[in-house]
């Protein structure tokens, strides 16, 4: 455990070292030596936030500093912290601060704060956490996509869902599975699936993605939806990852199994699977 806090330490501190700079997703996730895909979600469950919300509020909080203690024009504080014009600089200021760049330059201006990330890891008392290690054959699955940010996923991919069955989707595509698979770092692709079947067609508007043969972590989500699976998901990333010795991360995907509904919500059993490999 408390090699994983310092590479987490590691990361942030790397953030810290670049905020006037462009980071980029992949050198920050390889202090830890995990992928992009994968360090992002690790890091909103530890934390309650993404990166990406992260680097910008520290970046607004240093560029609020500044405009309150230096005689820097507010353009140059902009583009100081990586905005393209003064304009966007302006309205994520006010947002964040609550007044305007401009006004946190007067005498006495009243700034928001949020201070530098100090990762640390405790034992706070046991947690059974339920969880098997199983090897499956390669599989194929059948779905429509769409590209994410990972800083507003949480929000837009249960309204992919909602517009997949509005528009009749679910016709064609049940929704089995829901698929995260990495793409350039920045954005990753979203798919809800079903199991592909080789001897139909693929109708129009899907596209097929296959999982070569190798060992997962499969954990059991049980009760109402978004939260049993919002559960497990944060459990893993801050309980069962951690303290795990025997097995890492192995491909920049994971899978959520949509296996049983009911009349009730809490009847719901899903699981959701995570490709590992032995250390």
């Amino acid at each position: 455990m408390q090699g994983w806090a310092e590479h987490m330490q590691n990361a942030v501190q790397y953030i810290e070292s670049h905020l006037t700079e462009e980071l980029e997703m992949e050198d920050i996730a390889a202090k830890v030596y995990v992928s992009s895909f994968h360090f992002q979600r690790i890091f909103s469950a530890l934390c309650g936030f993404t990166v990406g919300e992260y680097i910008r509020m520290r970046r607004l909080t240093l560029a609020g500093e500044e405009l309150t203690h230096s005689d820097a024009r507010v353009i140059d504080i902009a583009m100081k912290y990586g905005y393209d014009s003064q304009d966007s600089f302006s309205r994520a200021f006010t947002r964040f601060h609550g007044i305007s760049p401009k006004a946190a330059k007067e005498l006495g201006a009243g700034l928001k704060a949020f201070a530098p990330l100090r990762i640390k890891l405790t034992l706070e008392g046991g947690m059974m956490m339920e969880y098997k290690i199983v090897e499956k054959a390669a599989f194929t699955v059948m779905g429509v996509g769409r590209k994410f940010n990972a800083d507003t996923s949480y929000q837009e991919i249960p309204k992919f869902w909602d517009e997949h069955y509005q528009s009749g989707g679910g016709e064609k595509i049940m929704g089995m599975f829901g698929v995260c698979m990495d793409g350039d770092g920045k954005q990753f692709e979203y798919l809800i699936a079903d199991n592909y079947c080789p001897c139909l067609d693929v109708p129009e508007g899907c596209v097929t993605r296959t999982f070569p043969a190798g060992t997962w972590a499969v954990f059991p989500c049980r009760g109402a939806l978004p939260d049993s699976l919002q559960k497990v998901n944060t459990m893993i990333w801050t309980e069962w990852l951690p303290n795990c010795r025997e097995y890492q991360l192995a491909g920049n995907y994971n899978i959520e199994a949509y296996l049983k509904g009911g009349d009730r919500p809490e009847d719901f059993y899903g699981e959701i699977w995570v490709p590992v490999e032995r250390v």
